[in-house]
């Protein structure tokens, strides 16, 4: 790791914070966190940053491109990047970062903490020390490290509140993970190399709905999406992607939806494997009506990624062509390895 250089970028959440009257509240900045825990990298230039002290359910799309903004002002001068964020919504931002950061050069990883940096029995110094060690790991893209392991940025969700393993890889086996030896790094899990110059892509169109259905929700709410002005829509659907017509018809709305080019994306309330609208009728109303699959996609990178596309794509049916492509790995397609 001789003369490499790696930059800390802190915005809040639990690892930086502390106990106060009105609750744990970020405190502490990035160079203490990095203090106390890198102390034992004396072979690599450490830079820290505090670019935002917020609880990350204070973290929204403005955030993400702030975020953004400072990465990829700082990713000529370093060879790797740790972001520490709050757990909460750290799968969201760190899959928006995935689409908005393109041709990544270097290593982006995303860590945080479970308890905060001063408590005795915190996890931030293993989560930190594993994300510095991707982050200088030279393999480029957008990471989500925790709990010695390290998964695609656009794959990882938060599935518990409060335990250490808080975070899993959804439908993508993790990238690397601490071992005996070390960091073992899974090459041929890790996204392709860049094939062009670096961009920031930042527009995002924040206008867009993730619905979780629910039986017996009444198709009205799309009626009032509508009048909100919402330019997209992810539902969460059931199984492999089925809604219900019988007794409240949410088919009309759908197809109602596409005339209006209002593109619909449908994902699965399950977290494992993939929503298949062919294998079942229900299902297959919905394609007729429109909708485009998420596939293995999880809710937070289906959601993030229709922001970051309609800021580009105008109509469903461009909005389907961008959502047939993996852009860095969010989705599998056929011939891919998944799980």
């Amino acid at each position: 790791m001789g003369n490499k250089k790696l930059l800390i970028l802190a915005t809040g959440g639990t690892i930086a914070s502390d106990t106060t009257e009105n609750g744990l509240s970020p405190e502490h900045s990035a160079a203490e966190i990095a203090a106390g825990s890198l102390h034992h990298m004396t072979d690599c230039r450490i830079d820290c940053r505090d670019i935002l002290a917020l609880d990350s359910s204070n973290i929204q799309p403005e955030e993400w491109q702030v975020i953004a903004r400072e990465t990829a002002a700082a990713v000529p001068d370093y060879d790797g990047i740790v972001i520490l964020h709050g757990t909460d919504t750290m799968a969201y931002t760190a899959s928006a970062l995935t689409y908005m950061l393109r041709e990544l050069p270097i290593p982006v990883v995303f860590t945080g903490s479970q308890l905060p940096f001063v408590h005795p029995l915190t996890d931030a110094m293993d989560n930190l020390r594993c994300a510095a060690a991707m982050a200088l790991s030279g393999r480029p893209g957008v990471f989500l490290a925790f709990d010695r392991k390290v998964m695609l940025g656009c794959r990882g969700v938060k599935v518990r509140t409060s335990g250490f393993d808080a975070f899993e890889s959804i439908n993508y086996p993790y990238v690397a993970k601490v071992t005996g030896s070390g960091l073992e790094i899974r090459d041929r899990l890790l996204p392709p190399r860049p094939a062009g110059p670096f961009r920031l892509e930042e527009a995002l169109c924040t206008h867009v709905f993730l619905l979780k259905l629910t039986p017996g929700l009444d198709p009205a709410i799309f009626d009032l999406l509508l009048q909100s002005d919402y330019k997209g829509i992810v539902i969460e659907a059931f199984g492999a992607g089925g809604l219900h017509y019988v007794h409240r018809d949410l088919y009309e709305k759908l197809l109602e939806l596409r005339q209006r080019e209002i593109p619909v994306v449908v994902a699965s309330q399950c977290l494992y494997e993939k929503s298949d609208l062919s294998k079942y009728e229900v299902g297959k109303l919905a394609l007729e009506r429109g909708v485009i699959s998420a596939q293995d996609m999880t809710s937070e990178a289906a959601l993030t990624k229709l922001m970051w596309v309609l800021a580009r794509a105008e109509g469903v049916e461009n909005v389907r062509t961008w959502f047939g492509r993996s852009l860095a790995g969010e989705i599998t397609l056929d011939g891919e390895i998944g799980v």
